[in-house]
Parts: C-alpha cells; sequence; structure tokens
C-alpha cells in the first residue's frame, strides 16, 4: 500500500455575540481537537491524514458537524506542499510532533 499522507486545513470564523453563538464556538473547536486537529493559529487547525481516501473521510466528519452560522472552510493539500508553506514571520509550534512521525508506532 501507498501512502500519500494529506494534511487537511479547517478555516473557520464562528460569530461569538451571543451566549449561544459562544457555546457553538466552544462546542465546534473541542470537536476538532477531539478529532485530532492542531491549531496552526487562532481559527485555523490541520490534521496530518494516511491518504486521501482518509482526509476524505476526516472532512466528512466536519461537514457532519459543522455550525450553523459562520463560515468554516477546508482545504486539503498533501504533506509535501504543507511542507513548504513560508513563515514569513514569526514561527511554528513546536510543541507536538506535527510531521509523519507522529503516525510511526515505534
Amino acid at each position: 500500500m501507498s501512502y500519500r499522507f494529506m494534511r487537511v486545513m479547517i478555516l473557520f470564523d464562528l460569530p461569538v455575540l451571543t451566549n449561544e453563538d459562544l457555546k457553538t464556538y466552544r462546542q465546534f473547536r473541542r470537536f476538532l481537537l477531539k478529532s485530532g486537529f492542531i491549531m496552526m493559529q487562532e481559527s485555523v487547525y490541520t490534521k496530518l491524514a494516511l491518504n486521501n481516501t482518509v482526509a476524505n473521510s476526516v472532512m466528512e466528519s466536519i461537514r457532519k458537524n459543522k455550525p450553523n452560522k459562520g463560515l468554516v472552510q477546508m482545504m486539503l493539500v498533501t504533506e509535501k506542499q504543507f511542507s513548504r508553506m513560508e513563515f514569513v514571520t514569526g514561527f511554528g509550534q513546536t510543541e507536538y510532533i506535527d510531521n509523519d512521525e507522529r503516525l510511526i508506532d515505534l
């Protein structure tokens, strides 16, 4: 079996004007974290997927758990494309193993 690591990126902008909005925001964010997403920056989360089939399954899960209001966008890129991301200013998080090493069971 050939592995082609993919990266699912979720970008969202949800309203937080009312208590109900805040509750929905927290629920969606908690869902992303429990699903294995890692926060890149505020309202931008990524998850490493083994291949395109797994990535599509992850994206379908997002569709099923989307909030009713706000904007949620998904983007699928290969791990090679993701690794070419340029940090113009600032730096990436180093607290987590956020590459294909986290998929390998030692």
